[in-house]
């Protein structure tokens, strides 16, 4: 009966420790996670086609300008990443997309610097407010992802759950968002209107 006893404790703190429910929650949050963050890229994607229109109709000699914001729109919505392809390499990539589309986003909002009639209309007004709402979503969407990978990345690598990983499930780390260039932290880009 005694040995009974002991094996049934000694079987509580081995599954208790061993990751058996927590790492596949974890991964399940990182999906979920990544899932949102292609949620506000995808809205960003929505919201600047119609700021393209909007735009046009007051810059139609701005073509150049245009053609660029459009074909930064198409890679990044056709750079789209499932959370289990997430690797460096894919999330690199993606991020090189994103960057383009903000850059030529960025020579959009320049343009209309140019054109006091449209920073007066009401519907590029609000786009504007629309697309920096997003950006903030998208900054709370990224940041909640690095949480979750960083808890899912520790489940993997810090023992004792890494012991049983690495013996029966082989979960691995996930990739987390890196600045692609150390210049564009330091000296952020300017957008007045």
């Amino acid at each position: 009966m005694k040995y009974l006893q002991i094996s049934l404790l000694l079987g509580t703190i081995f599954l208790s420790s061993c990751g058996i429910q927590s790492l596949p929650q974890n991964s399940n949050k990182v999906e979920a996670a990544w899932a949102e963050v292609m949620n506000q890229y995808k809205r960003r994607s929505d919201l600047i086609q119609n700021l393209v229109n909007t735009v046009k109709g007051y810059a139609s000699h701005e073509k150049e300008t245009f053609q660029s914001v459009i074909e930064a729109r198409a890679l990044a919505t056709k750079t789209t990443i499932n959370a289990d392809q997430l690797n460096p390499e894919t999330l690199k990539k993606f991020n090189q997309a994103q960057s383009g589309l903000a850059g030529a986003l960025s020579r959009l909002m320049m343009v209309s610097e140019r054109y006091p009639d449209l920073k007066a209309n009401q519907n590029f007004r609000d786009l504007q407010v629309q697309i920096e709402g997003t950006e903030n979503r998208i900054a709370i969407a990224r940041r909640r992802y690095i949480e979750v990978v960083n808890i899912y990345n520790n489940l993997v690598t810090v023992p004792p759950t890494s012991w049983f990983n690495d013996m029966f499930w082989h979960y691995k780390k996930k990739p987390q968002f890196t600045v692609a260039n150390e210049a564009e932290v330091q000296e952020a880009p300017k957008v007045e209107f």
